[in-house]
């Protein structure tokens, strides 16, 4: 289920960790709001905001080691969902929804639907949404909600560190005077407010992909996609309104048989 934290990977992984608790020294070595509630001996504060990046850190790592839903093996299950073979494909009516079952040219495993092979972890990936250099590591199918967590918690991190930054400014009688006093801080305050636009924009992205039932390999390629490409440009066969998305995406676990979504007839239960 996990990867080897020692793999492909390590280097990027390392400087993550390295990065997030040298900024959280750096906030509590200058004079911040949570040095001063340190010393004063209000330590509610400065014990949340340390379990809050060591909750960012552990999901980082659980994002970053968890299977993402590697395609293994030729799943008979998918197969068969629809009661047909690769053979019965062609008896079957075609109508604008018809298609026959992918089988990956690099891996040669059948392919469920909504799949795609990641040349980088060279394995094919359920529900495949993008390849994240950060966390390198596939997000899918496995993975995507506990990816969307980790941001929605590092988001939080980093707004309220760049805050707790930004309290720790020290007053200075020339420009030249104050950016030599405070130009540590200042360089990790500008660092955070960058991570939290990037990571604003990103869970923010994930949510709306989310709520519309797709994927950004979907959302950017869909005219490459062969179950997408007869669809309208506002026509998504896995939709199934905002709030069932939502709630199938961070409520329902387990393997999803995509196809039964996708071959429902518009009157029918899924």
């Amino acid at each position: 289920m996990f990867k080897n934290v020692f793999g492909s990977g390590f280097l990027v992984r390392t400087a993550h960790v390295i990065l997030t608790w040298v900024i959280t020294l750096i906030l509590f070595l200058h004079d911040t709001d949570l040095r001063k509630q340190e010393e004063t001996g209000e330590l509610v504060k400065p014990v949340l905001f340390v379990l809050l990046v060591l909750v960012s850190v552990l999901l980082y790592f659980a994002v970053s080691l968890m299977d993402p839903g590697f395609v293994l093996s030729d799943d008979s299950d998918v197969q068969f969902t629809l009661g047909v073979t690769e053979e019965q494909q062609d008896m079957i009516p075609h109508t604008s929804k018809s298609l026959r079952l992918r089988r990956c040219g690099h891996c040669l495993l059948q392919q469920p639907m909504r799949s795609k092979h990641c040349q980088t972890c060279q394995h094919c990936v359920r529900r495949y949404d993008h390849h994240c250099p950060w966390i390198e590591n596939c997000v899918g199918e496995r993975n995507h909600r506990w990816f969307v967590l980790y941001l929605a918690i590092q988001l939080i991190v980093l707004l309220w560190g760049f805050h707790m930054a930004w309290s720790g400014f020290a007053y200075a009688s020339t420009w030249q005077l104050w950016l030599r006093t405070n130009s540590v801080l200042l360089g990790a305050a500008a660092l955070v407010a960058v991570l939290s636009l990037t990571v604003l924009l990103l869970l923010g992205s994930h949510l709306y992909l989310v709520s519309l039932n797709t994927t950004t390999w979907e959302f950017m390629l869909r005219h490459r996609i062969s179950y997408l490409k007869h669809c309208g440009a506002d026509e998504n066969p896995f939709d199934r309104g905002t709030l069932r998305n939502l709630w199938g995406f961070f409520c329902v676990w387990g393997t999803v048989v995509w196809e039964k979504v996708y071959f429902r007839e518009d009157n029918d239960p899924i």
